[in-house]
């Protein structure tokens, strides 16, 4: 059985800068991993790309053949490698062995709660080549500073995680400059355990841009608290203790903790169980690291 992430995210949310440095924290404990660009869009990959959906397919080659704009030519590109699929399982064939998975998909988020094309790819992937693969889905973390941003990242994610059918985390990435967006209406742990979003409609009633949005902004939010199944984790990218607590997330909910364990119902339930102090990490520690409170800003006067 092989173990992987499906990395996806909206433009800028930091994907391959997420590839590339979880493919680094993985080799530094010790795994093998395999990066899987399959974005004909990135050009530029900071990472060692072990297969390249260009050998494949080119965006640029796409758009100037079809007359296609990049959101045309992508859904193409995805519709291309769904039929060629057999092209991509013969280029993983040799790293099934003994390599961990990294998917580093395209930043259309239409390709993952509305076109069925990418979907198909991954569900062909897991069936034919045995894989158990998470869905790692990032979200700039400047979007908490904008309350109606967060509610489109909540109403993306929720619907990103229904179409996709995965184990599945979201992520608020770039954590480590949560500051320089803004001061947050609530503390993070609002924002990463999506609480009573009635709080939120308040505070955007407040706004005079969002007031003829209200009752939409309502019915979204009653949406969202119906299926109770969005939360956060937070990541910096560049801090290990960041990275490592979120390859244990990951970890747990793929199954990779257990791969080769052989052990008693009892002793698995021990190393499912999740850690105490999670959520101190997962937003506490994260608040207490990278925000000011009001009496540090108070005493800055």
């Amino acid at each position: 059985m092989v173990f992987g992430q499906v990395v996806i995210g909206p433009p800028g949310s930091g994907k391959t800068t997420y590839c590339n440095g979880m493919s680094q924290f993985l080799k530094l404990i010790g795994r093998k991993v395999a990066v899987i660009n399959l974005d004909p869009a990135n050009d530029s990959l900071p990472y060692e790309c072990a297969i390249n959906i260009e050998d494949l397919i080119k965006l640029s080659d796409v758009m100037t053949e079809h007359s296609l704009g990049p959101n045309g030519g992508l859904v193409y590109c995805m519709d291309y490698l769904e039929k060629n699929i057999d092209w991509l399982q013969s280029k993983l064939a040799p790293l099934l062995k003994d390599h961990y998975l990294l998917f580093d998909f395209p930043g259309q988020v239409e390709l993952f709660f509305l076109h069925s094309n990418a979907k198909n790819v991954v569900m062909k992937l897991i069936k034919k080549l045995n894989l158990r693969l998470t869905s790692v889905h990032l979200v700039d973390a400047h979007l908490c500073s904008d309350p109606a941003k967060y509610v489109s990242a909540l109403i993306l994610s929720l619907s990103t995680m229904l179409h996709l059918e995965l184990p599945h985390i979201n992520i608020l990435s770039k954590i480590d400059l949560i500051e320089s967006y803004g001061k947050l209406s609530f503390n993070l742990d609002f924002y990463t355990d999506v609480q009573d979003l009635s709080y939120l409609q308040h505070h955007l009633d407040q706004d005079p841009r969002s007031a003829k949005f209200r009752k939409l902004t309502k019915e979204l939010c009653d949406v969202i608290e119906d299926f109770s199944i969005v939360n956060f984790t937070t990541l910096d990218i560049q801090d290990k203790e960041s990275v490592g607590n979120l390859v244990k997330l990951i970890d747990k909910s793929n199954g990779y903790i257990f791969a080769g364990i052989d052990a008693s119902a009892v002793e698995f339930s021990k190393i499912a169980v999740r850690q105490v102090d999670w959520d101190y990490y997962r937003a506490a520690a994260v608040q207490e690291k990278y925000m000011k409170d009001d009496e540090d800003f108070n005493n800055d006067d």
